[in-house]
């Protein structure tokens, strides 16, 4: 006869099912649990230092300078979690030197969605300051804008390209947000990055890589020392810089002064051979060549720099393909 069993209850089953559940939980991401119960704005801030290193040491040609200070720069910064004013580097240099793309790299690997990011903020004077005389009203848009967007979220990046070309006195806004401060306007911003690009400087660069050359010195040997006085000069000396009178440069905001060399006929080899392999094709010397060939150099004697840099590389390719 078969016994009734009441009250029993499958402890062992139970037990079996939470034990799987535990081990499926040790195996879950923490940075998945963090992304899903944490804020958007974190978890879109992923920083890629080893894959940035990497990237700029296959892609970015000639610029040894450059890759240090970046690498170094924001190396300090990430692995500080309570930094104690943003990070603020201005990038300087001729035309195809790497500027942009160095930029565009660091919000590839500082953001999950790179450049898509609603965190990446990108401010051009032709799209976004085009009106000179409408200073004094791009003043309060621009505060307001990176005010709201540091309270929404401060892990934000901020890029200003062509400083060159925007509107004296514009700048003087973002004074009190690049410095040490813990709070401006009620907005807690020190784990911003504010990124500013010039082509301000690049003539004096241009001069010291050629004495540097004619010296029969190695490219390598050129130190920031060299060009970071001549570039602050540059800046502070011409009333047509943004930076002009905003105090940014005088109140020594910025912590990194960044110097793109021109580049030789060999940068630009790298360059070709980098875009080719973009495209999937084999390298071709012919094709190589002849976008060497079609290059401009100066100086007029030396025929030692890209006039254009790396810039219309892309653009050459097609005529020769």
């Amino acid at each position: 006869m078969a016994v009734a069993r009441h009250g029993y209850r499958p402890w062992g089953s139970i037990l079996g099912l939470l034990g799987l559940a535990l081990a499926a939980a040790a195996a879950w991401d923490v940075a998945s649990l963090r992304c899903t119960f944490g804020s958007f704005c974190e978890c879109d801030f992923w920083p890629d230092l080893p894959g940035l290193e990497c990237d700029l040491a296959q892609h970015l040609a000639g610029q040894h300078l450059a890759k240090a200070l970046v690498v170094k720069s924001l190396k300090a910064f990430v692995q500080d979690p309570a930094p104690s004013k943003p990070l603020v580097l201005s990038l300087h240099g001729w035309t195809g030197t790497g500027k942009s793309y160095v930029s565009s790299l660091l919000a590839q690997h500082l953001f999950r969605d790179g450049l898509r990011s609603p965190h990446v903020h990108h401010f051009s004077p032709i799209i976004h300051f085009p009106h000179p005389s409408r200073t004094e009203q791009y003043k309060k848009e621009l505060k307001s804008w990176v005010q709201g967007n540091l309270t929404a979220c401060g892990r934000s990046l901020f890029l200003f390209d062509e400083m060159d070309k925007l509107p004296p006195g514009l700048m003087e806004v973002l004074q009190p947000f690049l410095g040490p401060s813990w709070v401006v306007y009620g907005t807690n911003y020190r784990k911003a990055i504010f990124i500013f690009i010039s082509n301000a400087g690049g003539e004096q660069i241009n001069q010291v890589a050629l004495e540097a050359w004619r010296s029969h010195r190695d490219r390598e040997e050129i130190s920031l020392q060299e060009v970071e006085p001549v570039i602050s000069r540059a800046v502070m000396d011409n009333p047509q810089h943004g930076f002009w009178r905003s105090g940014i440069m005088e109140e020594h905001l910025l912590d990194a002064v960044v110097p793109f060399l021109p580049l030789q006929r060999h940068h630009v080899r790298h360059c070709v051979l980098n875009e080719l392999a973009q495209l999937g094709l084999e390298p071709s010397e012919e094709v190589v060549q002849a976008v060497l060939d079609s290059t401009t150099y100066f100086p007029e004697v030396e025929q030692l720099f890209s006039s254009n840099g790396c810039k219309t590389v892309a653009s050459r390719l097609t005529f020769f393909l």
